[in-house]
């Protein structure tokens, strides 16, 4: 079978292909990006794909591995291409051509600068996970960081990000280039306005009027991302050489929503996301508030729920119609009312969007996965819902259901002696011992948890009295008993 490259990308009849890879050959590298992982070909590099495919522009892209040579191997060989397999009640395939070329920089340092202090590169995105910011506990660059600390001696080629960025930045200042726009996509609240201060922070070590150049001319702007893109396996690399009659040594698969909401501060020049889907606005904070709101808290709602129902995964539970039910009241009574949403956002289209995406019968998503990490995710995704709608004296109810369901949960993972995967696993577990099935005792044993709970909620009785309430009406799926959700 032949292998998926340029020469043979016109004998693929079965998806669109990017044609602009066969002829304009001459097309520049516009962008670079740190961290090429499936999320970003799925996402970035796909709406990429999309505008140069509809609008043009000399905007490929050079991905830069910054350890490992994976993606490199697999993909140098393709010419950059890859396929897309998006997964709905009908997959649907596509080959990305945006990718130019992937790099390393432990190996191949001395192209990735190249390319980074470049005049045609005018952009740097990146999904690096938070950790790759090098941040300490306040959002600001940790200068104690050991890799920061070894990159600032100079001695050696940068091996974080930040370091490589701004030693970058400092060679296109001296040689008169005008600075690259820098875009994080990782889930970092505030991710550009973090990614520009660790960039000028580092630079204040190297030299002062590089860093007065830089706070004046570094554009990052915050962006928020979304879509699941689920790992790469065997069966998806078969599905692809079966429907396209080619072999791809990494192709991606993801569900058919995606966004990209960036902060409009963007240079003019630049590629043709917004035509294609991405949103531009003012209001990223919004966004990311919406999404929160209207994704996490459900999400997590449905997998404690779920798990105490017996269901494996978030297309299970979004077939039991009671559920489900219950889920599309708690959104639209307690949820979309708690919050202003951007004006760019049609609160109920997102919505019926989210649950239209827990219905992807395509997408595998185990709910004891989503319930993982609660007592990090619940200060996070439901307890600020809580408070806000106690501030504005509206409903609690089914939010307290919410959180009763994860005290639970903990339960439910404490009697049949299974691992409750969270960082407070050891307290909580202690928690779930000390349980009678008596609300008002199990239920002050957990909101007294002063990790998770705040001292305002703890003494706020509505709060109290619809956990109580939630706790009660679940406790029989302790005891694999039913629940009418028409009551709760």
């Amino acid at each position: 079978m032949n292998k998926l490259n340029l020469a043979t990308l016109n004998d693929i009849d079965a998806c669109s292909i990017p044609n602009y890879r066969l002829t304009d050959q001459n097309k520049k590298v516009g962008l670079v990006h740190i961290g090429p992982g499936a999320f970003f070909r799925g996402h970035q590099a796909w709406y990429t794909h999309q505008a140069i495919t509809q609008y043009g522009g000399d905007w490929l892209i050079s991905a830069v591995s910054m350890r490992s040579a994976g993606v490199s191997e697999a993909l140098t060989e393709q010419d950059g291409l890859y396929s897309v397999a998006v997964l709905d009640s009908k997959t649907e395939f596509e080959i990305i051509g945006s990718i130019k070329e992937v790099l390393i920089a432990t190996t191949e340092f001395d192209k990735v600068f190249a390319r980074l202090t470049h005049q045609d590169t005018q952009f740097v995105t990146l999904t690096i996970t938070e950790k790759g910011y090098c941040l300490d506990s306040k959002g600001t660059l940790d200068l104690d960081n050991k890799e920061i600390k070894q990159d600032l001696t100079g001695t050696l080629q940068p091996i974080t990000a930040v370091g490589m960025l701004a030693n970058a930045l400092l060679d296109r200042y001296n040689n008169n280039l005008p600075a690259f726009c820098v875009i994080s996509c990782d889930n970092l609240t505030d991710n550009g306005h973090k990614l520009r201060a660790a960039l000028i922070s580092y630079a204040k070590q190297l030299d002062e009027k590089f860093t007065l150049w830089l706070e004046e001319n570094l554009i990052a702007p915050c962006t928020m991302v979304d879509s699941i893109t689920p790992a790469t396996d065997d069966a998806l690399r078969t599905l692809i050489s079966t429907e396209l009659n080619v072999s791809d040594n990494w192709p991606i698969k993801r569900e058919s929503f995606v966004q990209w909401v960036i902060e409009d501060t963007l240079p003019k020049n630049r590629p043709a996301w917004d035509k294609v889907g991405a949103t531009l606005t003012s209001d990223v904070r919004g966004f990311e508030n919406a999404k929160l709101r209207l994704l996490n808290c459900p999400h997590s709602t449905l997998a404690y729920i779920g798990v105490l129902l017996g269901h494996e995964t978030v297309y299970d539970a979004m077939q039991d119609q009671g559920l489900v039910s219950f889920i599309t009241n708690l959104i639209n009574s307690e949820v979309i009312p708690s919050f202003t949403p951007p004006k760019e956002l049609d609160v109920q289209a997102y919505s019926q969007d989210i649950l239209a995406r827990f219905k992807n019968p395509a997408i595998r998503h185990l709910l004891a996965q989503i319930a993982w990490d609660g007592s990090q995710k619940l200060p996070m995704r439901i307890l600020p819902i809580i408070e806000q709608n106690i501030a504005d004296d509206n409903a609690i109810n089914g939010l307290g259901v919410a959180v009763a369901a994860w005290c639970l949960f903990i339960r439910k993972r404490y009697i049949n002696n299974e691992e409750l995967v969270d960082p407070l696993q050891s307290d909580l577990l202690k928690l779930a011992a000390e349980c009678n099935n008596d609300a008002a005792h199990d239920i002050a044993l957990f909101v007294g948890f002063t990790k998770v709970f705040s001292t305002n909620l703890l003494e706020n009785k509505q709060f109290k009295v619809a956990i109580e309430q939630g706790y009660t009406k679940l406790l029989p799926l302790l005891s694999n008993d039913g629940v009418d959700f028409t009551t709760i």
